[in-house]
């Protein structure tokens, strides 16, 4: 089977172990495929990734790497680091620093903490 990838797609390719044999055999499939697909999608939609986007793609690179089945997952995941111009190695240096700066899943960098207070509320008299 052909297949046309750039360069680093080729690493990342073999990373993953994307190779003829699950090409030919891809009936294998992951508990967290349905939840990862709409990830994925969610991932391959931004032009731009934000941090908890930069952290899931290098998750799910973890997640999949050495699993037989989801060639399609995989691929769409090579696509959206292709997208955002990363490799590999510069992905887990960027998460590394941004697990470094206290990052937490599920709070992006525009999430606002505060008391929940708000003053414009008070009944004045």
């Amino acid at each position: 089977m052909l297949l046309r990838l750039s360069i680093n797609a080729l690493k990342v390719w073999s990373f993953l172990e994307i190779d003829e044999q699950s090409l030919m055999n891809p009936e294998q499939s992951h508990p967290l495929y349905a939840v990862d697909r709409e990830l994925v999608n969610r991932l391959l939609a931004k032009t731009i990734p934000n941090e908890e986007d930069l952290v899931d793609l290098a998750r799910l690179l973890i997640r999949y790497e050495g699993f037989s089945g989801a060639v399609d997952l995989k691929r769409d995941i090579i696509k959206s680091m292709e997208k955002w111009g990363f490799t590999r190695e510069e992905l887990n240096v960027k998460t590394r620093k941004i697990w470094q700066k206290g990052f937490k899943p599920g709070m992006s960098s525009n999430d606002v903490v505060g008391s929940g207070f708000d003053t414009a509320d008070k009944d004045e008299k």
